[in-house]
């Protein structure tokens, strides 16, 4: 079986520091409890306003064990590690980035407009990409683990696109598309592929490389004209465009196949 890729926070803090791979470090466990957003954790630690089992600690990435007591400006905080997952109806023309040279804006700009103040202090993650013109479901979580769920195939979660398309959708370009269709770098993994309607095709994935939808029907004579990402395992969206919702835990657990972290 394939290993998973270390998540890039944990690559960080062993060229940091040294963090051993199932602990975990100081600021990272401030913002993923939703103590403080990472950067006002990185601050409050190099300040001084932090101690750990009663002692002053300023390395941002100082090992954490479950049982330290951990202070932040006089007031011992819990960092119990917990699973949030918000789901976000993405609108046209935000980047999955946390910068946009354009200037047009950030998924990351409208979640801090949107999430409400008892969620502000997580350091929160995008699930996966979605193209600046494609709207949809987007994840986002303070668990790297729910990160890797959600985004490694090994996982086989399913991702469902309808996409508006120029062309002719025909039986067989949509058998082409179930099978499985040889790209440029990679052959796609056998898709499940069904027409809505005379100018929609709805892909199901269960992998997800770069352009993939795009690339997959425009491999068979289809051009994308719009992308739209509707559902993730067996949850499909249901906000708002623009908007977003906290999922409950036996959302988390039944409909993306993930148990969170506080639930043991």
């Amino acid at each position: 079986m394939r290993r998973r890729k270390e998540p890039k926070w944990l690559q960080a803090a062993k060229a940091r520091g040294g963090v051993a791979d199932e602990g975990d470090f100081l600021s990272r466990a401030l913002s993923r409890a939703g103590v403080l957003p990472p950067i006002e954790a990185e601050r409050a630690i190099r300040d001084g306003r932090v101690t750990v089992n009663g002692k002053v600690t300023t390395v941002v990435v100082a090992p954490l064990e479950p049982e330290d007591v951990v202070v932040v400006d006089g007031e011992r905080v819990d960092v119990r590690p917990t699973t949030r997952v918000l789901a976000f109806h993405k609108p046209k023309g935000l980047v999955v980035d946390g910068r946009d040279p354009e200037g047009i804006g950030t998924v990351f700009e409208r979640l801090h407009a949107l999430v409400p103040p008892d969620l502000r202090g997580f350091g929160w993650l995008a699930v996966g990409r979605l193209d600046r013109d494609t709207t949809g479901l987007l994840f986002f979580t303070n668990d790297e683990r729910f990160v890797a769920h959600a985004t490694d195939p090994e996982t086989k979660l399913p991702k469902r696109y309808v996409a508006t398309v120029s062309g002719k959708v025909s039986d067989a370009k949509l058998e082409t598309l179930r099978a499985g269709v040889e790209l440029d770098d990679f052959t796609t993994q056998p898709a499940q592929a069904e027409r809505r309607g005379e100018r929609q095709v709805v892909l199901t994935l269960t992998e997800g490389k770069f352009h993939q939808v795009k690339r997959m029907l425009g491999a068979v004579g289809l051009a994308t004209l719009e992308l739209h990402r509707e559902a993730v395992g067996t949850y499909v969206i249901d906000v708002e465009l623009d908007a977003l919702r906290e999922l409950t835990d036996d959302e988390v657990q039944g409909l993306l196949g993930y148990r969170p972290r506080h639930l043991g």
